[in-house]
Parts: C-alpha cells; sequence; structure tokens
C-alpha cells in the first residue's frame, strides 16, 4: 500500500463531494451563503480567530462545522430567526438548554449528549463572522456553557482485557494489544504502518498527519513481543498498514466478545467497541504515570479534562509521598550538585596525591642529608 493517510470512514470524499457543488438546503439562501463563506475561510485558514490553531481546517473539522451549523440555523429558524446574523443571546441560550434538557431531542428521542461540543462549533462560526464583518457585532457566545457530558463508555480492567484476548482470534489479538497497550484513537491506530515501530518495536511513533492533536513517538511496555511476532508471522514490509481489518469489521467481533467475556453491568450502555480500548488503556496508565504531562503526551490530549474525568471514574484519591515533591526540576539540580561535589572530591583527591608526592620527595631530601 502506497497511500499515506487512511480515511477510513471517508471524510475527505464526502467534503470534495460537497466541494463541488456547495449546497446549502433546508435554510435561506442568506444563511446558506453564510456559511458556504464561513466554509471556505475555513478550508483556506482564513480568518481564524486569535488564539485559536492557524492553519486549514481537516475535512473531518470542515464536515463536522458545516453539518452542526447547518444544524443549529435550521432549528433557529423553526424558531423565527429567519437571519442568523440577528440571533440574540436568550434565543441562543434557549436553543442550547433545550438540547440539553431533552425539549430538543436527538433521532433517539433522548436528550444531546455532546451539547458543548455544538457550542464550541457556532462560537467558532460566531468569531469568524464577528472578524469578517464590517461592522461592530456582539459577542453572544460570551456565556455560554460549552462543558460537554461526560462520555459512557465500556470499562474493563486489565483482568478483563486478558480474557478478551484469550477469546480473541489470531488476526484480531496483534489490533487489540496494541489498543490497549498504546491507546491510540481508531484513526490513528488504523493508519500505523511497520516503519512506524522503532527499537526492536518497543517504541511507536504516531506520525503527525495522523493524529487529531499532535504526533509522538511512545513506549510500548506490553505488546512489542507480539506485534513483531506478527508482522514476522505475516510478512509485512515497512510501508505496510500492521491493521487489515476496518474498524466495523472488528466491532462485530469485539461486540461477540464483549457479550461473551464481560459481565451485563459492563454493557448496558453500549457494546464493547474498538473506541473503548483508549478509555479503558487511560484507566490501566493514570495510576502508573506520575507525570501529568507525561500522560496527555502519551495520550495525545492538549488539555487535563479527560484526565481529571478519568480520575473522577476510578475513584482515586490523592497518595501523594514527600517523594512525588521531588519534581523533574528539582532531580536536575540535585544531579548538577551531586556531579558538582564529584568533581571537588577528584579535585581534593588530586591535591592529596600532589601532597603526598612532595611529602615523600621531602622525607627523601632530608634522609640525605642525615646520611652525609
Amino acid at each position: 500500500m502506497n497511500e499515506e493517510v487512511r480515511d477510513i470512514y471517508k471524510h475527505k470524499q464526502r467534503y470534495e463531494h460537497w466541494k463541488e457543488k456547495k449546497e446549502i438546503k433546508g435554510i435561506t439562501k442568506s444563511n446558506a451563503d453564510l456559511i458556504i463563506k464561513f466554509i471556505n475561510d475555513m478550508s483556506l485558514g482564513l480568518n481564524i480567530s486569535k488564539g485559536s490553531k492557524k492553519g486549514a481546517r481537516s475535512p473531518i473539522r470542515l464536515n463536522t462545522l458545516r453539518g452542526r451549523v447547518v444544524f443549529l440555523i435550521k432549528e433557529l429558524e423553526k424558531r423565527k430567526v429567519k437571519d442568523i446574523r440577528k440571533v440574540t443571546k436568550e434565543q441562543l441560550h434557549k436553543l442550547f438548554e433545550d438540547m440539553r434538557s431533552g425539549v430538543l431531542s436527538n433521532r433517539l428521542n433522548q436528550p444531546y449528549k455532546s451539547t458543548g461540543d455544538y457550542i464550541k462549533v457556532f462560537k467558532t462560526f460566531w468569531h469568524w463572522y464577528q472578524k469578517t464583518s464590517k461592522a461592530k457585532i456582539e459577542d453572544i457566545c460570551e456565556e455560554l456553557d460549552t462543558r460537554g457530558e461526560k462520555p459512557k463508555f465500556v470499562y474493563f480492567t486489565e483482568q478483563d482485557f486478558n480474557k478478551i484476548l484469550r477469546e480473541a482470534d489470531a488476526d484480531l489479538k496483534p489490533i487489540l494489544v496494541l489498543a490497549f497497550d498504546s491507546g491510540v484513537r481508531v484513526t490513528e491506530l488504523m493508519n500505523i504502518k511497520v516503519s512506524d515501530f522503532s527499537n526492536n518495536f518497543k517504541e511507536l511513533n504516531i506520525r503527525d498527519e495522523t493524529s487529531k492533536t499532535f504526533g509522538r513517538k511512545i513506549k510500548l511496555m506490553l505488546c512489542s513481543e507480539q506485534i513483531k511476532k506478527y508482522v514476522s508471522l505475516m510478512d509485512l514490509k515497512d510501508n505496510d498498514f500492521l491493521c487489515k481489518m476496518n474498524p466495523p469489521e472488528i466491532n462485530k467481533k469485539l461486540r461477540a466478545l464483549g457479550k461473551k467475556v464481560l459481565l451485563p453491568e459492563q454493557t448496558k450502555f453500549k457494546h464493547l467497541t474498538l473506541y473503548d480500548f483508549r478509555h479503558s488503556s487511560a484507566c490501566f496508565w493514570l495510576p502508573r504515570y506520575k507525570s501529568e504531562s507525561a500522560l496527555k503526551y502519551r495520550f495525545g490530549w492538549k488539555k487535563s479534562d479527560m484526565i481529571h474525568y478519568y480520575t473522577e471514574f476510578l475513584g482515586m484519591k490523592d497518595t501523594i509521598t514527600k517523594d512525588d515533591l521531588y519534581l523533574d526540576i528539582t532531580k536536575q539540580e540535585l544531579e548538577k550538585e551531586v556531579e558538582n561535589l564529584r568533581k571537588e572530591h577528584e579535585k581534593m583527591k588530586r591535591l592529596f596525591k600532589k601532597v603526598l608526592e612532595v611529602g615523600r620527595a621531602n622525607n627523601q631530601i632530608i634522609i640525605k642529608r642525615i646520611k652525609n
């Protein structure tokens, strides 16, 4: 395979298909034209709000922005807001409150679980509108609550994982053990090539172009030997992707495994999927990392929100000890101090040696004089 990045959910294809026609149906023409201008700018990285990441947005981001802004404007038009530029704070707050409470329900007739994400998208749109408008526009998004619902997932322990692994077929085992060890996102996992492993399969490079946030190089502590044997057995080359199955195929197998291995309480919210391996991996590694920044790096998180969520989920308590107070910088300072003391000791040894040599020479001179 020569492709650099697998687009497993066809985001680029969907965006390119829309880009050919650039049509938005179901809303007024003025609102549709505004959204098209917004997406055009985002695709080029133009008029990005201050403090946001610079550069063109990816197809997945462009699809998300377009889909959610269109949805919100459709709902506001139902509430007599025919021109989105004239929406009020009150109308906006009421819409998002109805989404959270279930007054406005999703296709499963339930409250929206990701209302905070919809708010973030609308803020992006509104701040773009502020920046591109000739007139001074009020920021009506300042008081919106962007907090989202805590994600529900199938949690399993290391013991549960080993049970799942024993029941999994040979093709699935290396994928699952890598997913649990690394904690990578599904899209990152699907894009791992043999060439991304190094140091005898003990390290994994997650390429920047395949990551949602940033590229990183992490250590594999549980799966090195299994991956090494699998690559050899399958005779995979450097440019080959490790995973040959797509997520739907994997999830179909995991659904059966979850029913067979896990307790009913563990799967009461949803079926076991590949998505759950990242969550359970985070729960596995959280108490094993003393550095929050190191854990964030491993999982590709820019913020600490998820760490706080998993800490709360596991019911962890404050277990800090005096040893933990020695931060990295303190350790470095102590190491420097030890090195300086070692150098001083070596210096004293050399001076003492010289003193002894001088003393011996003087003794020889005195002995000669006495003999004479």
